[in-house]
C-alpha cells in the first residue's frame, strides 16, 4: 500500500457512504485493531429500532458495550429534532474518561452540527486531539467547512472506498500508532540511561 493511499494525518474523516455504511465500518475498524493487540476507545452510532431508525438512535461504546440513547419521545406528532443532549453528554464523558485511563486509537461515530457548535462528541475529540491520539471518525460534506476549522491541518478526508481497502486500517494504525510507541520506547531507554 503506497503513501499516497494512508496520508500523513493523525485523524482520518471517512466519506463517500451512507452514514449506516459508515457506522459498520467503523465498528469493523474497531474489532480489526483490537484483534492487533491495540486498546480501542469510542462510540459508534446505530438505531435501536430498526422500524424507526431516526427515532431511536443510540451511541454504543467500543471500551464495553454499553448504550447511551441519543434520542428522546418527543410524541408521535412531533416534527422537532429529537436528539437527546444528555445522552450525548454521557457518551462523551465516557470517551473522554477512556482516553485518561489509556487508549491507543479513539474512533468517533461523526462530526456533525453538534460538535460543530461546541457540543455534542466536540470535547471527546478535543480530548483525543490533545492526548496526541489517533482518530477516525466520519464527516458529511456539508460540515466540511465546520471541520476544517475544527480540526486543520490535522485530518485528512478518506473515501470510503479506501478505507475498506486489504490491509488499510492495519496500514494506517502502523503508522499512526506504532510511531507513538517507538517514540516512547526511545524516550522510555534515554531516560533509564540517564540520557533523557
Amino acid at each position: 500500500m503506497g503513501q499516497a493511499e494512508i496520508g500523513p494525518s493523525r485523524i482520518v474523516a471517512l466519506q463517500g457512504a451512507a452514514s449506516t455504511v459508515i457506522q459498520d465500518l467503523l465498528g469493523e475498524f474497531a474489532v480489526r485493531l483490537a484483534d492487533t493487540g491495540l486498546r480501542v476507545s469510542g462510540v459508534i452510532e446505530g438505531s435501536a429500532d430498526k422500524a424507526r431508525p431516526c427515532k431511536a438512535m443510540m451511541l454504543r461504546s467500543l471500551d464495553d458495550g454499553r448504550v447511551f440513547s441519543i434520542s428522546q419521545d418527543l410524541g408521535p406528532g412531533s416534527l422537532a429534532c429529537n436528539l437527546d443532549p444528555e445522552g450525548l453528554a454521557l457518551a462523551c464523558a465516557a470517551v473522554q474518561q477512556s482516553i485518561i485511563s489509556g487508549t491507543d486509537v479513539v474512533i468517533l461515530s461523526k462530526f456533525g452540527k453538534q460538535e460543530a457548535a461546541g457540543g455534542g462528541l466536540a470535547d471527546a475529540f478535543g480530548a483525543a486531539i490533545s492526548a496526541g491520539l489517533p482518530i477516525i471518525t466520519a464527516v458529511s460534506p456539508a460540515m466540511m467547512e465546520a471541520w476544517a476549522r475544527f480540526a486543520g491541518p490535522f485530518a485528512e478526508c478518506v473515501p470510503v472506498d479506501v478505507a475498506r481497502g486489504p490491509g488499510w486500517i492495519e496500514a494506517w494504525s502502523d503508522r499512526r500508532v506504532t510511531s507513538r510507541y517507538a517514540r516512547d520506547m526511545i524516550g522510555a531507554q534515554r531516560e533509564r540511561i540517564g540520557m533523557g
